[in-house]
């Protein structure tokens, strides 16, 4: 008897499409391979109940008492930036009370062009954060390749991708060598060619901290903390740099931890007026949202975004 379609006869009907190449068809249209393309949709999460009562700051992994109130008017604030620039914006919905950290989803998360890598935060803190996640990922429609285990640790925040071929994977406080070479042994296996892993100095908590992407050639770079392969790289790829030019404003302020809507437009805190200065000088347009009571906590708007989709530059 002949082959049925189901057992591979003649009406069966192979898949000769990657995952890249239906993304749009089957999941939606979502995928990330840099930090500066035009940006389309973001999740972000909304500080809900996690913020009241919190006894102990610093326990929390904060860096000083946050208003809740003021908080979430700030985070309202900034989605309305991104909704103002056309992007989507999607939330997680859910999470628990005792997890005040939930709104830093960059760390959470790492959207690739093939869809998300859901991280494994490395303190207790946090652990338990990315199930929220991953739970907004599969509710939108975004395909999560894998989600980091065993004993590996790895947040976003720690991947900087430059383009398809090229990223920045560092080890340090919130990544290590068993979360780095998961993460890393994926992005090769959806195409990316240079992995370059860089270690992160005693007392920087994420890559993002000590390194900005704004433009298709142009980053920012803090002397003295950002891992010099990452500087090295960048200058042969013939990128423009900006030296961090107040560190004090940079530890405080955050000016750096802002993102490209576009090739040289860039949403940023408001208080960074020095770099804000350098912005202009080299040609990038700038945009400013007051974060500074999020920024009590830990983060800032790069932080706070889980980036879903993004056009290449």
């Amino acid at each position: 008897m002949p082959l049925t379609a189901a057992y591979g006869g003649a009406k069966w009907s192979p898949r000769p499409a990657t995952l890249r190449d239906d993304m749009a068809q089957t999941w939606g249209d979502w995928g990330v391979a840099s930090e500066v393309g035009t940006l389309r949709a973001v999740l972000l999460r909304r500080p809900g109940p996690e913020l009241d009562g919190i006894a102990d700051f610093d326990a929390a992994q904060m860096r000083a008492g946050v208003l809740p109130e003021v908080a979430r008017a700030q985070h309202d604030g900034l989605a309305d930036a991104y909704c103002a620039h056309g992007v989507d914006v999607y939330y997680v919905e859910h999470g628990p009370p005792d997890k005040p950290n939930l709104m830093f989803v960059r760390d959470l998360m790492l959207m690739t062009p093939e869809g998300a890598i859901v991280t494994r935060p490395a303190s207790t803190v946090r652990a338990g954060e990315e199930r929220f996640v991953a739970e907004a990922l599969a509710g939108a429609g975004v395909p999560i390749l894998m989600t980091v285990h065993g004993g590996g640790t790895f947040e976003g925040a720690d991947v900087a991708w430059v383009d398809r071929d090229l990223c920045f994977l560092a080890e340090g406080l919130r990544t290590n060598t068993e979360g780095a070479d998961q993460v890393e042994r994926m992005l090769r296996e959806i195409g990316v060619a240079e992995v370059i892993r860089v270690g992160l100095p005693y007392g920087a908590m994420h890559l993002d901290g000590l390194l900005s992407l704004v433009d298709r050639d142009l980053a920012v770079v803090w002397p003295r903390r950002t891992p010099y392969a990452v500087v090295a790289k960048l200058r042969q790829r013939g990128f423009r740099l900006i030296e961090v030019p107040d560190e004090e404003e940079a530890q405080h302020r955050l000016p750096m931890n802002g993102v490209a809507l576009a090739p040289g437009v860039l949403l940023m805190p408001t208080g960074g007026d020095t770099l804000r200065a350098a912005y202009d000088a080299a040609g990038v347009e700038t945009h400013e949202v007051d974060v500074s009571e999020l920024i009590k906590a830990g983060g800032g708007i790069h932080c706070m975004t889980g980036f879903l989709k993004r056009d290449d530059p």
